[in-house]
């Protein structure tokens, strides 16, 4: 695994490669930087600021390009490394092409860089810039046209926001994420059919909400489904269901809704014969009491939702009768996570309960949206 950190000067990129070296057992390598030392590093008098002590690596495992560290890292990736020196498109891209490799961007308000500069330079009995200086100096260092580093921070698969006021509250937050989760780098079997679902989401026309589905057999795809008004009506969003496009609440007029449910849709695709036995349905959100009633009857065995719902509990009490098991399944966080609001950790969000009445006592199970 090789874990790349970006961002702006005095984002925390340092100290999220300390806490990966010394509670994670990752190492240090170094990308030789080929440019000059941009101005928002130096002092008001145009010294480079040196950062801690930390960032001090071995010299074989500094590399004069990206080439010749992937060449190094290829023949150890199941070893774990970590890197700072994000400095170009061009690195990334070769970077990016690798399965173990992670791409983090770390940010925080300019301010808050400024205040964390600051300290550095008097560490190094340094005269630190302006705040305006400083200010200028960003933005000409992450959005100067062509050389600005800005739109390659934007390429991160997982992009922190750190204005935690601490290292102790950062590392904290950091155990929170569960940052070196394997999964980030190659999804499980959950994490993959949910973001199929989460992707046939993407093509519902139901003004109500977006749901997708998909029904999967021995880990292969049998079908998907997303909701929205049945073949050959007007679309949903183009005003096909006069129930979804007025200010209906959620559970109420369900009777008068002409759209049908992503699950329907998956189910009526597949059909029992190809659903056969041992057969998941992923689903992003919980499904209704409708959609229970015919998942049971097309002899799936296990629902497996992310989001809740306001589902009416007899939703739980039929999968319970029926022996399908139901479970909720939350993927490690990936996106903007903002590292002072505090991280759930993965493992207190799943459940391995085998009876679905054990969900349904969990206060978490019904969640209104």
């Amino acid at each position: 695994m090789l874990i790349g950190l970006c961002g702006g000067i005095c984002a925390g990129k340092s100290s999220i490669a300390s806490y990966l070296v010394e509670e994670h057992d990752f190492k240090r390598i170094r990308l030789a930087r080929t440019a000059e030392t941009p101005a928002v590093e130096k002092s008001a008098s145009n010294v480079h600021v040196p950062t801690t002590g930390a960032d001090v690596v071995d010299e074989q495992d500094v590399f004069q390009d990206v080439d010749a560290l992937l060449d190094f890292v290829t023949l150890r990736w199941r070893e774990r490394w970590v890197t700072i020196d994000i400095w170009d498109d061009t690195a990334v891209d070769a970077l990016l092409r690798r399965p173990f490799f992670l791409l983090v961007s770390v940010d925080a308000p300019v301010s808050v860089r400024w205040r964390r500069f600051t300290d550095r330079c008097a560490t190094n009995q340094l005269t630190p810039p302006t705040l305006e200086d400083f200010v200028l100096r960003n933005d000409e260092h992450l959005f100067a046209p062509g050389t600005g580093l800005s739109a390659l921070f934007q390429r991160a698969q997982l992009k922190l926001l750190n204005s935690t006021c601490s290292i102790s509250s950062l590392r904290g937050a950091l155990r929170s994420l569960n940052l070196t989760d394997e999964a980030r780098l190659r999804p499980s079997w959950d994490q993959y059919f949910m973001r199929l679902a989460d992707l046939a989401a993407h093509r519902s026309n139901c003004m109500k909400r977006r749901v997708g589905c998909v029904i999967v057999r021995e880990k292969r795809v049998v079908s998907t489904g997303y909701n929205g008004t049945p073949r050959g009506m007007t679309n949903c969003n183009e005003g096909g269901c006069p129930r979804c496009n007025n200010a209906a609440k959620g559970g109420t007029g369900l009777n008068t809704c002409l759209c049908l449910h992503a699950e329907e849709n998956a189910l009526l695709e597949a059909g029992r014969d190809r659903i056969g036995g041992s057969a998941t349905l992923y689903c992003n959100t919980c499904p209704c009491l409708t959609c229970s009633v015919k998942i049971t009857q097309v002899g799936i065995s296990e629902v497996v939702y992310n989001q809740g719902y306001m589902v009416d509990t007899m939703t739980a009490k039929i999968f319970a009768e029926s022996g399908v098991k139901l479970r909720q399944f939350s993927p490690p966080a990936d996106g903007l996570v903002d590292l002072s609001l505090g991280v759930t950790s993965d493992e207190s969000t799943k459940t391995s309960a085998e009876d679905v009445r054990d969900v349904l006592n969990d206060d978490s199970f019904i969640r209104p949206l």
